[in-house]
């Protein structure tokens, strides 16, 4: 979020929270990207805050809902307030149950590929509308194709991310396997542990595709654990992925903590993994 926007956010998430009945006296940042996510103090409530133009939130609100009540292990709105969006000065608030982590506490790969097993199994069950996860590949090609919004990109890094991301869109889409609800985005950063177990959040990312696609950003050990899986498309989306938050770094938007540093990076591992598997 842009930093001219934070206090206001800050301010939204408080305000909304105390029209509520919940008692707020101060709010801790604990991440800053699209959107904003505080913890609530001393009602201990998790809010997440982004502007009006920018969210999905009633989506991820109803699919929320719908998966705890399937008693998937996803993180619970806040149950002292209707759960529902809240729209305050431009932006629009949801509150959500806090979650002590349990730390120190590795999560083992085989306790994370159980618990996105149990998510699957609860997303095969619910119809809802969804993007393909093609579109969201869709809109890393439009990014790398648009000089303006990644001005920094060489001309050959540009060529190597739109020919990476166009083939394994085509590749992917060629094998016509069996798709699901996704979560979109299961990286550890969406995995949280705590006392019960391990939840995941962050729904707005929910799309459809083969579970590979989801596997494909967790740690590699944890597909080991995981059953059924195809290794040959699993590496294909592993480049996939790559290639894709490859190009969000080069976005000139793009917010991420060393995100430049970590583009040129990834950049090197995809031509790397091109090579290894005689990808073209």
């Amino acid at each position: 979020m842009q930093a001219s926007e934070v206090t206001r956010a800050v301010a939204a998430a408080m305000s909304t929270a105390s029209s509520l009945g919940l008692t707020v006296d101060d709010a801790i940042v604990l991440h800053d990207s699209n959107k904003l996510t505080l913890r609530l103090l001393p009602c201990d409530v998790l809010a997440r805050v982004a502007p009006v133009a920018d969210q999905v939130a009633q989506f991820e609100v109803d699919l929320a809902q719908r998966l705890v009540e399937s008693g998937c292990p996803v993180a619970a709105l806040e149950p002292r307030v209707e759960p529902r969006v809240y729209e305050r000065d431009g932006f629009v608030v949801t509150l959500w149950t806090y979650y002590e982590s349990v730390t120190p506490r590795k999560v083992s790969p085989a306790d994370y590929a159980h618990a996105l097993e149990r998510l699957h199994a609860g997303m095969r069950k619910l119809d809802v509308p969804t993007p393909h996860f093609t579109d969201r590949v869709e809109q890393a090609q439009r990014l790398v194709a648009n000089h303006d919004r990644t001005p920094a990109l060489a001309d050959a890094d540009r060529e190597l991310l739109g020919d990476t991301l166009r083939s394994l869109r085509r590749v992917i889409g060629e094998r016509g396997g069996a798709e699901q609800l996704l979560h979109g985005e299961p990286h550890p950063g969406n995995v949280l542990a705590n006392e019960n177990g391990l939840l995941f959040i962050d729904l707005e990312t929910c799309c459809r595709g083969p579970v590979e696609f989801d596997l494909a950003h967790a740690p590699e050990e944890v597909s080991e654990h995981y059953p059924g899986v195809d290794q040959d498309l699993l590496r294909e989306c592993r480049i996939l992925v790559l290639a894709m938050i490859t190009t969000w770094r080069w976005d000139r938007g793009d917010q991420f903590p060393n995100g430049r540093r970590l583009g040129a990076e990834w950049l090197s591992r995809i031509r790397a993994a091109l090579d290894r598997d005689g990808l073209e």
